[in-house]
């Protein structure tokens, strides 16, 4: 699978991207798959530790990286790629998979400039959810922070355990500022794909119908003008809006 094609930026129905299989480092335009095995440190791409690796690209080591548990388009590595390269800031990025207690990937109450409504943590009491966690020096971590205005970073409450058992101090995490979505059972709406999220939320809503049009693409069309998007936010959040939904 080519993890940089289909950019949701341009097919905003692909968001929030392709999301690898597992491990890996993204370096520049490639996904090195990392082998978990003890420590990060030591895991293992393409014969070499990860800390070689980054000794090698002249990049900060792991325990100089900040933690970031990536619920949406941050897993994918062709949006990080783009997001970092757009602030002309090297990718070098590892990206470990992750148990996560208590979080889920939800919805947030806003719908994006490009016509897709994106992800945001909701709480999950009780539940463990697979994630990405994304390790980034200072200039990355910088970087990401502008790409999210629409999110706050804060600190998760608890360690997460990596795929090979490793625990690791507790990884910030991006809050949605506008408040997350709720679905019929008024519980928090979890992430799916776009276009199965977007049919269900113009099944629900003839508000919604009557701004964006009856299917997806009508959707991701109409939206992308400035006037219809803040009408459409209004509706979902008048509609469906859960409120403070974060971990």
């Amino acid at each position: 699978m080519d993890l940089f094609a289909d950019d949701p930026m341009a097919r905003p129905l692909t968001y929030p991207g392709r999301v690898p299989a597992g491990s890996g480092v993204l370096v520049d335009d490639a996904y090195v798959p990392l082998r978990p095995e003890g420590a990060p440190q030591g895991w293992r791409a393409d014969g070499e530790t990860l800390a070689g690796l980054l000794a090698r690209e002249g990049c900060a080591p792991l325990e100089e990286r900040h933690r970031v548990v990536a619920v949406g388009s941050n897993a994918a590595p062709g949006q990080v790629r783009r997001k970092f390269l757009t602030h002309r800031v090297r990718p070098v990025v590892p990206m470990t998979v992750a148990e996560v207690h208590g979080v889920a990937p939800g919805v947030s109450a806003h719908v994006s400039r490009w016509g897709y409504v994106p992800a945001a943590p909701i709480g999950a009491p009780g539940e463990t959810s697979r994630l990405f966690v994304l390790w980034l020096d200072e200039r990355q971590l910088a970087a990401l922070d502008l790409t999210e205005p629409n999110y706050r970073r804060r600190p998760l409450d608890g360690p997460v355990v990596l795929e090979s058992g490793a625990r690791v101090p507790p990884p910030f995490v991006y809050e949605g500022r506008h408040g997350c979505l709720a679905g019929p059972d008024g519980r928090g709406r979890r992430l799916t794909s776009q276009r199965r999220l977007i049919r269900s939320l113009l099944d629900t809503s003839p508000a919604l119908r009557r701004l964006c049009g009856s299917t997806p693409e009508d959707f991701v069309r109409n939206v992308r003008d400035e006037t219809v998007r803040e009408a459409a936010c209004l509706v979902l959040r008048a509609e469906s809006r859960l409120g403070r939904a974060s971990p």
